[in-house]
């Protein structure tokens, strides 16, 4: 249950909610048993709606895991648009690599394995639009290599500014406390970038999106 939201709020929208096919509704279940985190539905959700809206030729994802926002953003490419998707976990890629197939969607997604702070900074092309979903200490160099590699007009699309809510609570849980300091100053870091457009956005667990200007 989203902490962004009043309970009464979220349990409004997901009455409204159109059911997620067995695919997806199957990978949502895992991923909750497991505790593999994974975008949340309201934050996918409004991911497609830019990828419908803004129409990327190229895509890049840092952060897998199992390829559920993956399989949801390549659901909504043009033909011949490409989706990067960069994962070090070797438990998941296999996981994702498999859901992929089911998706039959493996000629659309590129799985780069290895870790994004080598991967990155050797990327050849950019891309019209980076969804950044990785390891929270690492956001801030993540977020200068997606500038760099972000097209003129390009979105930048990032999960978790919001945090369960504790950027903006006066008391924080010991086992949340340095990575709610983490995502507080990369918050700052994220709203006063000159190069981008910005705005967080109480959408699943808050969204920032920038538009490279």
């Amino acid at each position: 249950m989203s902490k962004i939201l009043y309970e009464r709020q979220q349990v409004y929208l997901s009455s409204l909610r159109n059911p997620p096919d067995s695919l997806l509704k199957e990978m949502e279940e895992f991923a909750l048993e497991k505790k593999i985190p994974i975008l949340d539905w309201n934050s996918a959700e409004f991911l497609e709606e830019l990828i419908l809206i803004h129409r990327p030729k190229r895509v890049l994802e840092i952060g897998t895991a199992i390829a559920y926002s993956s399989i949801r953003i390549a659901r909504h490419l043009r033909k011949k648009a490409v989706l990067d998707t960069i994962e070090k976990s070797k438990n998941n890629i296999t996981l994702a690599t498999e859901f992929i197939k089911r998706a039959k969607l493996s000629p659309s997604i590129k799985i780069l394995e290895g870790d994004a702070l080598e991967i990155m900074p050797v990327l050849g092309k950019k891309y019209d639009l980076i969804f950044l979903d990785a390891d929270k200490q690492d956001y801030e160099k993540l977020f200068y290599y997606s500038l760099m590699l972000l097209k003129k007009h390009g979105i930048l699309f990032v999960d978790n500014l919001l945090w369960h809510g504790y950027p903006a609570a006066r008391s924080v849980p010991a086992s949340f406390s340095k990575s709610t300091k983490i995502i507080r100053e990369f918050n700052k870091l994220f709203t006063n970038q000159t190069s981008l457009k910005t705005t967080i956005l109480p959408i699943g667990d808050g969204i920032g999106l920038g538009v490279k200007v």
